[in-house]
């Protein structure tokens, strides 16, 4: 049965050895306005370095407006306004440094560097209205967000100081890591939550936003840390529970994140998402559905369906990875190894083409795999040696993705607390593309 499918793949799949070999994925892309992209772990450097070539060609040959990506919306937003030149500062990489919450390595790396320097610099022959962004999607922020509406309501707008203190000051016992902190009291001693202060503040910053002027969008990222501080309570409040609500809280908030940036940015817009597979990749053609889980794949197929949304995939068959051994422990490369018989990467490596292209529309009819076979999905955390256990998804993948990049041997990114002279680097590297 492998021996059938490995032929068919073998057959269908495209070699991918250069940036020439995207034309059959970017004439796919094309006539959308909503691009996914997803990655197989948070630390191969190959998924960093191909999404930013994609990403490149969507923004300069197709006019995609923002990325938005899997990460933290204050850190985001001082990196966007970064690359549209609304600070004086010039470097990226002190941009990048500025990254503090593990797990660092995700986005202080020199694969996102080089994304971030070149925005900047394509910026810098940009119209101020037409500068292309980047925006970070996620819901973890709480103790961030809350001190960025703070800062913000010192000098623009005292009125609403009482109610931003108050609702800060519902968390202030927790410190720093006010998250799950919160979540860890919740479950042992069940006190009074925070959720009224929260929705209180959204609903007073919502009534005030028009008046938050004070450059182009300043309006935008107030409202959405006041989102994000509503959203991330009902969110550190749900880890209480042994279900999948906190899942979906999260792929939720990051829906309506991006429905928000595409109202934002106006009609005809168009976007790029960064985010792992299990987000991108839709949820229905998983087992994930067995559970009640959804993803943001799923969301943007079934409420987003007239920008006509195609996703990417990424998977390997072994090499390295950046992760760490446990939530908070010291990032390290990791061997990964060859994936199990009978997965999507095992096929596609004994297909003997190497890194390849596969369209799904190519694999539509094919009655063998219309089944669910396991994709694997590492994450932050990671355990090589128990690998068979936890990290496949079972999937159909001519359902998940609309297209799939697979490495066969794939390496760990560059984390940049680790020096690394940029001579050195992968030929791979985006700038060579």
């Amino acid at each position: 049965m492998s021996q059938n499918k490995i032929s068919i793949l073998k057959n269908k799949s495209k070699p991918l050895d250069n940036a020439l070999d995207l034309d059959p994925l970017l004439e796919k892309l094309s006539d959308s306005r909503l691009v996914l992209l997803g990655e197989a772990s948070h630390g191969t450097h190959e998924y960093y370095t191909w999404r930013t070539a994609i990403s490149k060609k969507l923004i300069t040959d197709y006019g995609f407006n923002f990325i938005a990506v899997e990460g933290d919306w204050p850190d985001f937003y001082r990196v966007n306004r970064f690359v549209k030149h609304y600070t004086e500062n010039s470097d990226s990489v002190k941009v990048l440094k500025e990254f503090n919450r593990w797990p660092t390595w995700m986005w202080a790396n020199w694969e996102m560097e080089a994304l971030i320097g070149w925005l900047y610099n394509h910026n810098e022959k940009t119209p101020a209205n037409k500068r292309v962004g980047i925006y970070g999607l996620d819901v973890y922020s709480l103790w961030e967000s809350m001190e960025a509406i703070i800062d913000y309501l010192q000098i623009h707008d005292h009125a609403l100081l009482p109610a931003a203190k108050r609702a800060l000051g519902c968390f202030e016992p927790y410190g720093d890591e006010m998250g799950m902190a919160y979540a860890r009291s919740l479950q042992r001693y069940l006190p009074k939550t925070c959720e009224n202060e929260v929705v209180s503040l959204l609903s007073d910053i919502k009534k005030r936003a028009p008046s938050f002027n004070t450059d182009i969008e300043a309006s935008l990222n107030i409202e959405q840390n006041a989102y994000i501080a509503k959203n991330a309570e009902a969110y550190y409040r749900s880890m209480v529970t042994a279900n999948q609500s906190s899942w979906n809280l999260r792929d939720y908030h990051m829906m309506d994140t991006l429905k928000r940036l595409m109202n934002f940015h106006g009609p005809n817009t168009k976007a790029i998402i960064w985010e792992h597979n299990t987000h991108v990749g839709d949820a229905r053609a998983t087992d994930m559905a067995l559970n009640g889980s959804i993803n943001i794949g799923q969301l943007v197929r079934e409420q987003l369906n007239e920008l006509n949304p195609k996703i990417v995939g990424f998977g390997s068959y072994e090499g390295t990875v950046v992760a760490g051994s446990e939530w908070g422990a010291p990032m390290r490369s990791m061997h990964v190894p060859k994936a199990i018989e009978g997965s999507w990467e095992y096929l596609l490596h004994h297909t003997g083409k190497g890194d390849q292209l596969l369209l799904m529309d190519d694999l539509k009819n094919e009655i063998e795999f219309n089944q669910l076979i396991p994709h694997r999905a590492i994450g932050v955390v990671y355990h090589p040696q128990y690998e068979h256990l936890g990290n496949y998804v079972p999937s159909m993948l001519p359902e998940r993705y609309d297209a799939f990049i697979h490495i066969d041997k794939s390496e760990a990114l560059h984390a940049m607390n680790i020096f690394i002279d940029k001579k050195q680097l992968p030929e791979t590297y985006p700038w060579a593309f």
